[in-house]
């Protein structure tokens, strides 16, 4: 009887949906070079890291060669005050031991007792402004829901528009390309010359889905450096499945090289890393 008078009072209590956005920065800003002419960009679904995987992922985001020393990350299946990772805030951890700028967002959980639900970051060296919480449309199992989040990134003499995005895994592909332009509806808010990246976990594990992502992000005007490989590994039964999930989209950005860190085995999706050239003015 008092664990159901107890739902009762949670359930008819106002819903802080504004406490699941959260932005900060590090108490020391990492400095960079006055006038890069490249600015190193992630995309890293970290499986909610906590504990040494934690201390061993940030090692990595500081020293490895291909992702280390990044000027802006999007982090997927980020942790703030969930048992797992020790109740910890996983952005600022990271924000603070890397000097950056953060924000961090989860969507509402389906239930107002639950935990917070895993959220996704933006990292930055450079401010950020314009932050914005996208509650994905089209729920999954158990009215599961899956968010976005956007931000400028206020560089010297210029401002790039930049999403982290983690979509929904079991719903129709039609669905989840529903939540893909979510991302592009709020990037037509922002003027149409100013450059853009759109990154995430976007969960296409379906056959033959990776031709509607790129027509929609292409009829918008972005482009990918990358191709068809594989950017996530799990064994089922011992045996290796490989997918491709994560994304990285560009609009009036070029990337100089990219790749994908396969060495790196903190999670089970590998971090993309991309080098987008500075535009010339």
């Amino acid at each position: 009887m008092m664990k159901l008078l107890l739902v009762l009072f949670f359930a008819l209590l106002p819903y802080n949906d504004t406490s699941l956005l959260e932005s900060g920065q590090a108490t020391t800003i990492r400095k960079l070079t006055a006038s890069p002419t490249e600015i190193k960009v992630i995309s890293y679904n970290i499986r909610w890291r906590g504990g040494d995987d934690l201390k061993t992922l940030i090692k990595l985001l500081q020293e490895d060669p291909e992702i280390g020393c990044a000027s802006i990350l999007a982090l997927q299946e980020v942790d703030r005050h969930k048992k797992r990772t020790g109740h910890n805030n996983t952005a600022k951890i990271i924000a603070d031991a890397l000097g950056m700028y953060y924000a961090w967002a989860a969507p509402p959980t389906a239930k107002p007792t639950d935990e917070e639900e895993t959220g996704v970051a933006i990292l930055s060296v450079y401010p950020l402004s314009d932050v914005r919480r996208i509650v994905l449309p089209n729920p999954g199992p158990g009215q599961r829901r899956r968010v976005a989040l956007g931000a400028t990134i206020d560089m010297p003499n210029h401002r790039w528009r930049v999403y982290s995005a983690h979509a929904e895994t079991r719903i129709k592909i039609g669905k989840k390309l529903e939540q893909y332009k979510a991302l592009l509806d709020d990037l037509t808010q922002f003027p149409a010359e100013m450059p853009a990246i759109v990154m995430g976990d976007f969960n296409t594990w379906e056959p033959n889905v990776d031709g509607k992502v790129t027509k929609l992000f292409s009829d918008a005007g972005l482009k990918t450096p990358f191709g068809d490989n594989s950017t996530f590994r799990r064994k089922v039964l011992f045996m290796p499945i490989e997918l491709k999930l994560d994304w990285v989209w560009l609009r009036g950005l070029e990337a100089a090289t990219f790749g994908i860190d396969r060495k790196i085995e903190v999670s089970d999706h590998w971090p993309l890393w991309t080098n987008v050239k500075m535009q010339t003015r």
